[in-house]
C-alpha cells in the first residue's frame, strides 16, 4: 500500500505478487477491512491480465486460483494438481518432486485398500441391493478422505464413510421416499433410540432405520474399546437433531410455507449432515477423548457451525434445480429469492458473498481455545468439510448426480498412481 492507505498500482506488474497477495486475502478475518480491499485489488487485476503475455506455468497458477484459491481447496486434490505444475517449472528439484510423488503414492495405497474393505462391509450389509437412494459409498469415502487423509486415521475414515452413507441414506427416506407419517413414526424410533415394536415401520424404512441403529452402536462400541469412552449419547442427539430438521422441512414443503433465508439456514445447517461427520472427527481421531471434549464438541461450536453453513450454501448453489424437479423443499436461493424479490443471479451473488464471510469468520472461530486435548485433526476436519464441499459443489452437484469433474478427482486422490518417471 502507497502513503494514502490505497494499493500500488504498480503491482499489477508482478503476477507472483498480485498472486500472493490474492491466496492471503483468503485468510482474512472478520472486520480486517484491509485484506478485503487486498482482495478487492489483487483479484479485479488477475482477471484484467492477459494470460498469453504471462509465462505458462504462472498463467496456470492465476487461472487455478480464480477458480478456487487453495485455502478452499482440499489437501490431497492440491498437492495432486501442483506436483503436475511444479514438474514443468525450470527451477524445480527432481528429487523434491520424486519424493513428494513417492510420498502420495504411499498414502494413495493405504486409501485403495480402505475403499475396498469398505466395499465389502456395502455388499455385507446388502445396501448395494437397496435401490430406492442414491448408492454414494466411493463418494462418502471421499468425503472421509478429504477430512483426514494422514494414514494412520484409517479407522476414522472407514468408520466415517459408514457414517457418511448412513446421511446419503437417511436423507433420501426423508426427501423422496417416506410420507409424513411415515417419517414421524421414523422420527420418533429415532428420537427414543428403541427397536421395540420395529415392525410399525414399513419394511424399507425399518431396513433403513435398523442400519442406523446399528452402525451407530457398532460406531460407538468400538470407540469405547479403543478410546475407553461412550459417544452413543452423543451420536444419539446429533441425529435426532437431524431427524428432527429433516421433519420441519417436510412440514414446510407439505404446507406450502416458504420460510425467509434465516429461517431456512436455522433448520438447514442440521439437515445437510455435516455435524455428525464433524462430531465423529472428535472422538475417531483422538487418542484421549474426554467428556469434556465430546460435550463441548456436541454443542456445536462456531467451527462447526461456520463449516455446515458452508457446506449447505455450496450444496444449495449447485443442487436447488434438481432437488426441487424431484420434489425436494425450498433451498437458500429460492428462500432469499422469495423474500427479497431478487433475481437469481443476484440471489447467487448473495449466497457466494455469504460463504465468504462464513469463511472470515470460521478463519478466526478456529483459532479459539478448545478446552480439550487432541484438538487439531478436529479442527482440519472442520476446515477440510467446507473445503470438500467446494470440490464436490463446484461445477454442479458432485455428490448427488456424479458428474465427470467428481469422477476425475475420485480417480486420480484415490486410484491412479502419480507417475514416477
Amino acid at each position: 500500500m502507497n502513503k494514502t492507505g490505497t494499493f500500488n498500482k504498480s503491482l499489477n506488474e508482478d503476477v507472483k505478487g498480485l498472486l500472493g497477495l490474492y491466496e492471503a486475502s483468503f485468510h482474512g478475518l472478520e472486520g480486517e477491512t484491509i485484506l478485503d480491499e487486498a482482495w478487492n485489488y489483487a483479484s479485479k487485476h488477475l482477471k484484467d491480465l492477459n494470460l498469453d503475455e504471462v509465462p505458462t506455468h504462472l498463467a496456470s497458477n492465476v487461472s487455478h486460483a480464480l477458480d478456487l484459491p487453495i485455502h478452499w481447496r482440499p489437501n490431497r486434490l492440491e498437492a495432486r494438481w501442483f506436483m503436475d505444475m511444479y514438474e514443468k517449472q525450470q527451477d524445480m528439484i527432481p528429487s523434491l518432486l520424486r519424493l513428494a510423488k513417492l510420498d502420495f503414492n504411499l498414502v494413495q495405497s493405504i486409501h485403495r485398500k480402505e475403499v475396498s474393505s469398505l466395499a465389502r462391509w456395502w455388499v455385507e450389509l446388502g445396501a448395494n441391493k437397496m435401490t430406492f437412494f442414491r448408492d454414494r459409498l466411493v463418494e462418502n469415502y471421499f468425503w472421509s478422505c478429504i477430512f483426514v487423509f494422514e494414514p494412520q486415521y484409517t479407522a476414522f475414515r472407514e468408520l466415517n464413510t459408514r457414517i457418511g452413507c448412513l446421511v446419503t441414506l437417511i436423507n433420501d427416506v426423508y426427501d423422496i421416499y417416506g410420507t409424513p407419517e411415515e417419517l414421524e413414526l421414523l422420527t420418533d424410533f429415532i428420537l427414543r433410540w428403541d427397536i421395540t415394536k420395529i415392525d410399525k415401520l414399513p419394511p424399507t424404512i425399518r431396513d433403513s432405520f435398523m442400519i442406523l441403529y446399528n452402525t451407530t452402536n457398532e460406531v460407538g462400541y468400538w470407540t469405547m474399546r479403543e478410546r475407553g469412552i461412550n459417544p452413543i449419547p452423543y451420536l444419539r442427539k446429533v441425529w435426532a437433531d437431524e431427524c428432527k430438521a429433516y421433519m420441519k422441512e417436510v412440514y414446510w414443503y407439505n404446507k406450502g410455507i416458504k420460510p425467509t433465508l434465516k429461517e431456512y439456514m436455522d433448520v438447514a445447517v442440521d439437515s445437510i449432515g455435516g455435524l455428525i461427520l464433524m462430531l465423529d472427527s472428535y472422538f475417531l481421531t483422538t487418542d484421549k477423548v474426554t467428556e469434556e471434549g465430546l460435550d463441548y464438541v456436541s454443542k456445536i461450536p462456531g467451527v462447526m457451525h461456520s463449516s455446515a453453513k458452508i457446506l449447505r450454501f455450496n450444496d444449495d448453489l449447485s443442487t436447488s434445480s434438481h432437488e426441487l424437479a424431484r420434489g425436494d423443499n425450498y433451498k437458500a436461493l429460492e428462500c432469499y429469492m422469495n423474500e427479497t424479490g431478487v433475481s437469481e443471479e443476484a440471489a447467487r451473488e448473495h449466497i457466494r458473498h455469504q460463504v465468504r464471510e462464513t469463511w472470515k469468520k470460521m478463519n478466526k472461530e478456529v483459532f479459539e481455545d478448545y478446552p480439550f486435548s487432541g484438538f487439531g485433526p478436529f479442527l482440519g476436519a472442520c476446515l477440510n468439510l467446507a473445503r470438500a464441499s467446494h470440490c464436490f459443489y463446484e461445477y454442479g452437484d458432485g455428490h448427488g448426480l456424479p458428474g465427470h469433474k467428481t469422477m476425475d478427482h475420485l480417480v486420480s486422490t484415490i486410484f491412479e498412481s502419480v507417475p514416477l518417471d
